[in-house]
C-alpha cells in the first residue's frame, strides 16, 4: 500500500494532466466545429512548399492533415470530442479518489 500522501499526490498529478488534456480536446473540437480558428500551421493555407525542383515529388508523397477537418466521427462525435469526454471522466475519477483518500484520513 502507498502512503496516503503519495497516493493523493499521484492522483492530483493525474487530475491535472487529464484536465490539461481535456482542455486541449475541447480546443481541438472547437476548431473542428468552427467555433474559433486553429493554429495557422495546421488550419491555414499551405505557404512553404520547399524548392521548386522537388515540388512535384513533395506533392506526391506528402498528405497534409488539417486540424480543422474531422478525420473520423462515431455517433456524431470526433476523436477530439472523445478526447474531451474521456479526459473529463478521468479527471472526475481522480478527484473522487482524492476526496475518498482524504475522507479516510
Amino acid at each position: 500500500r502507498l502512503p496516503r500522501g503519495v497516493a493523493i499526490a499521484a492522483l492530483a498529478i493525474l487530475a491535472l494532466a487529464t484536465f490539461a488534456n481535456m482542455v486541449f480536446g475541447a480546443f481541438h473540437a472547437g476548431v473542428e466545429w468552427g467555433f474559433w480558428p486553429g493554429p495557422a500551421t495546421c488550419s491555414g493555407p499551405v505557404t512553404d512548399l520547399g524548392s521548386a525542383g522537388n515540388l512535384l515529388q513533395r506533392l506526391d508523397t506528402v498528405r497534409v492533415v488539417r486540424c480543422d477537418e474531422v478525420q473520423w466521427r462515431f455517433l456524431g462525435i470526433s476523436l477530439a470530442g472523445y478526447n474531451f469526454l474521456i479526459s473529463g471522466l478521468m479527471t472526475l475519477i481522480a478527484l473522487a479518489g482524492i476526496a475518498k483518500a482524504r475522507r479516510a484520513a
